[in-house]
């Protein structure tokens, strides 16, 4: 199973080869991208079931990397014919194609031409490295044994970017809900937590000075790619109600979960999103942008404002300033919603079940 260590990836990665380890599954765990930090990698420690090899190689959606992703799929080759492995779970596109005859499956997390599309309204302008960039991704994606996307939207804007899979399918992200705590004593008050230096988050729309609530931001500001700019400014900015709270370990998050009443996800691109999720499980109330990929997860489970909007975002956080009761009725519905949705048991289960399905079909063809 390959990782990065940058983003959301690491934290599905953990929850899914956790789950994986208790139901009898060995991995071998190669990450990318940055060496994790050693709270980052503790979890590993605790099984005997994963083999862990940390690397600092690059990942294909950084610029300039075409030299050093050839290197790093020569360093997962060695692993693979040393370890021997009956199925690659990748997280990255460009080892889809990866030239060994162990089944593959690709993970879509996101990409880069529906970022872009989300974020900018257009395509990233043309250059080597993008033309490099997709076909490396439409490579990967086209030879893989099946492809795998959080949600129905990201599965269809990666066949509309780079072509259909041959097999494909949904399985949802999931978190394990004890790692969250529904019970504490809310406050009233709203967090959104996301990368500060990414565009895609948004968080500048809570940066309005007639805020009707207290709001709490949690996040980096150090963007991956030291070659583009980072968005940090928003840190620097002093709004009144609004406090930035810095990167926080799991543990911190999660208290902040516990006590914040209402979640804010001010994101204009989110394949899935798991903080929602971890939101849901500590019993927020969800006050979401109305994307398409949010409004097929939660449905009614969830408040909704106009998309990109900062005077409807304003509005329904009034709203849900003033109304208790609301709070707490979309608050039990994001739980009662996340809780047999969203688990990591219910990810692993549909993962393994997956897995098994794609070696039996390469069985016949090794006989």
């Amino acid at each position: 199973m390959t990782a990065d260590c940058v983003g959301g990836v690491w934290t599905y990665v953990r929850e899914l080869a956790t789950a994986l380890v208790r139901r009898g599954v060995k991995i071998t765990l190669v990450s990318f991208g940055e060496i994790p930090t050693t709270d980052q990698t503790k979890w590993t420690e605790s099984f005997s079931g994963i083999e862990f090899h940390p690397t600092g190689f690059p990942l294909e959606w950084m610029h300039g990397v075409q030299v050093d992703m050839e290197a790093s799929q020569k360093y997962l080759l060695d692993i693979v014919a040393e370890t021997r492995p009956d199925l690659l779970h990748l997280n990255q596109y460009f080892y889809g194609a990866i030239p060994c005859s162990v089944p593959r499956v690709v993970v879509a997390h996101s990409d880069v031409l529906s970022w872009s599309e989300a974020v900018h309204g257009k395509a990233p302008a043309p250059s080597d490295w993008l033309n490099w960039y997709r076909s490396v991704v439409r490579r990967g994606v086209t030879s893989a044994d099946y492809v795998i996307a959080p949600s129905h939207w990201m599965l269809a804007a990666l066949e509309r970017h780079y072509g259909s899979p041959a097999n494909r399918t949904v399985i949802h992200n999931g978190r394990n809900p004890k790692l969250f705590n529904p019970h504490m004593l809310k406050e009233e008050h709203a967090l959104s937590v996301g990368r500060l230096w990414d565009g895609g988050k948004q968080l500048k729309l809570l940066c309005q000075e007639d805020l009707p609530m207290d709001c709490y931001i949690a996040g980096s500001d150090r963007h991956p790619d030291a070659s583009l700019q980072a968005e940090n400014s928003l840190r620097t900015m002093d709004i009144p109600r609004l406090q930035f709270l810095g990167s926080l370990s799991e543990a911190q998050l999660s208290r902040v979960y516990g006590r914040a009443s209402v979640y804010v996800a001010t994101s204009r691109y989110e394949p899935f999103g798991l903080a929602p999720v971890e939101a849901a499980l500590s019993r927020c109330a969800l006050l979401l942008n109305d994307l398409p990929s949010f409004r097929e997860l939660w449905q009614e489970d969830a408040i909704y404002f106009e998309r990109n909007n900062p005077e409807s975002l304003l509005r329904n956080l009034s709203q849900l300033k003033h109304d208790a009761e609301l709070r707490k009725e979309y608050a039990e519905r994001a739980y009662q919603r996340a809780q047999p949705q969203f688990t990591s048991n219910k990810m692993a289960d549909a993962y393994l079940h997956l897995y098994e399905s794609v070696v039996q079909a390469r069985e016949p063809l090794a006989a």
